[in-house]
């Protein structure tokens, strides 16, 4: 009964990750096959171009007649310098809110994770009158500002994280002569290697994603990011499907390695956190 069990747990496991990973499996191969491959009924079994010389012609059109790699670039410095942004202040602000004593500090931290249930878009509106008084439009400070200012999220898995670790650590840094600021840098920052690594991989996903603020500050054609890049393979009636697909792949290449990068971050972090013997 234990084996018949464990096969039907695997097995139901085995299914709930493969219809998680379908949509990805058809957008791939959806690059691989032309327009009129992929709506063809009955459906091939394999993507019409996978076994021809042309088997990468959506792959060429995407990167080199619409510079889909520019455009990634762009994408990997904004989303990048974002997710940076707020390990900075998240970590900062959750080190200041676990171990400091200061007056207003827990209406100050119920106010953070308020924010957390305010959507993008109730604040977008004066958020775009600021910046046009900025005179920011058109450029990356509008998608990098915001995000590396407002982490509640970050904020509050810092705090949580802080707070658990040994009290020792923070005492044998004042024993030391050690200032605040020292402390944090040289003892708590090093230990937060798993909520570092997690951080940065939802920031970078959140930013790298987003499509309101890019479509709202960006107009010049070279500093469009990847979300904006694809819908110019969409018309009002018409999409390009194949070009499109393609396009999504190639969009989450990087967010995929950038997880199996700092997956192992994740882990080792959260296993030697805290005073070793």
């Amino acid at each position: 009964m234990r084996r018949v069990t464990k096969v039907t747990l695997y097995l139901i496991l085995a299914l709930a990750a493969l219809s998680t990973f379908f949509p990805f499996l058809w957008m791939l191969a959806g690059s691989f096959s032309t327009e009129g491959g992929i709506f063809k009924i009955p459906p091939n079994p394999l993507p019409d171009l996978l076994f021809t010389p042309e088997v990468f012609q959506n792959y060429a059109r995407v990167l080199g007649e619409f510079a889909f790699s520019r455009y990634t670039l762009n994408s990997l410095f904004v989303a990048g310098s974002a997710a940076l942004g707020q390990i900075i202040t998240c970590s900062l602000a959750g080190f200041t809110f676990a171990l400091m004593r200061f007056r207003g500090k827990n209406i100050l931290f119920a106010l953070l994770i308020g924010a957390l249930m305010v959507p993008v878009q109730v604040t977008i509106i004066p958020e775009f009158l600021l910046m046009l008084k900025l005179r920011w439009t058109d450029t990356y400070l509008p998608l990098i500002i915001p995000s590396f200012l407002v982490g509640s999220f970050g904020t509050f898995m810092f705090k949580e994280f802080f707070e658990n670790l040994p009290r020792a650590l923070l005492d044998a840094g004042a024993v030391d002569g050690a200032r605040a600021l020292t402390i944090f840098a040289r003892i708590y920052l090093p230990q937060s290697r798993s909520c570092i690594a997690t951080l940065f991989i939802i920031a970078f996903m959140n930013n790298w994603n987003d499509l309101l603020r890019p479509i709202l500050y960006i107009s010049s054609e070279n500093l469009q990011t990847v979300t904006m890049a694809l819908t110019q393979f969409q018309s009002q009636y018409t999409a390009k499907w194949n070009l499109l697909l393609t396009g999504g792949v190639l969009s989450v290449i990087p967010l995929l390695v950038l997880y199996v990068i700092l997956q192992k971050a994740v882990i080792e972090g959260s296993a030697s956190s805290g005073i070793k013997g």
